[in-house]
């Protein structure tokens, strides 16, 4: 499920390739950050993807990966393990050095450049220019599902399951939404807001699809990995 276990000899050789390119042996390999949340949902659905997945808990192995997963979870704890795992600064610097990465959920929290209702002490990664809600959908018991149209996901629409989830409230102008919640009984204040968002190549969805076995955002993810900020660009246009 997670891929082949390289040894250190092997991840230090990657170090120092150029941030963005594929590794060594020609192979995709995307990272997810294993500190906290749904870390094996996201390493199956992206083995499923055909690239390489592993889990990524050191910078040394951060610097191995050309794309790299933010699972949910609590976004909060993510933030404090970040600074003990010595993760913080270099995630933000192969962010804002164009590597792709995905946020779902906590990951969508982490990425954005403001939480409303977040702690004093959190600490953001960038990457979005946008202000996002923390659990905004509510309490645990009080998860929401619906069926989202996607912009770009081929195949209608997907099931969403939002689980103590956030929104975004307001997006930047370089930001592309890629889905709202639609009208439908028991939305309720959820009804309208926006749930899925891109900019540049980074993607996040305040949703979860590694719990539901839909593939597709994964799918969606890997090809703007391989094929660059193009890839979503022809699937959106």
């Amino acid at each position: 499920m997670t891929g082949s276990n390289k040894g250190s000899a092997g991840l230090t050789a990657l170090v120092g390739q150029p941030l963005g390119s594929p590794t060594l042996d020609g192979v995709t390999t995307v990272g997810v950050l294993a500190l906290q949340g749904d870390v094996r949902e996201h390493l199956a659905a992206l083995s499923d993807c055909g690239v390489r997945a592993v889990p990524v808990r050191r910078p040394i192995e951060l610097a191995a990966v050309d794309a790299l997963v933010l699972p949910g979870g609590e976004s909060t704890t993510m933030s404090r393990l970040l600074e003990t795992f010595e993760l913080l600064e270099p995630v933000r610097a192969r962010i804002a050095d164009g590597m792709p990465t995905y946020g779902s959920c906590a990951g969508m929290i982490l990425l954005a450049r403001e939480v409303m209702g977040g702690r004093a002490d959190q600490r953001q990664l960038g990457g979005l220019d946008v202000v996002v809600r923390r659990n905004a959908f509510g309490r645990q018991v009080d998860s929401f599902e619906t069926d989202l149209s996607l912009v770009g996901l081929a195949g209608g629409p997907v099931h969403a399951v939002f689980i103590r989830a956030p929104w975004v409230e307001s997006v930047g102008p370089d930001v592309e939404v890629l889905a709202t919640v639609p009208r439908q009984p028991g939305a309720g204040a959820a009804e309208g807001r926006i749930v899925a968002v891109r900019q540049g190549m980074v993607l996040a969805t305040a949703f979860h699809p590694e719990l539901t076995g839909d593939g597709r955002v994964h799918r969606l993810f890997c090809d703007l990995v391989r094929g660059g900020d193009r890839a979503l660009n022809t699937a959106t246009g």
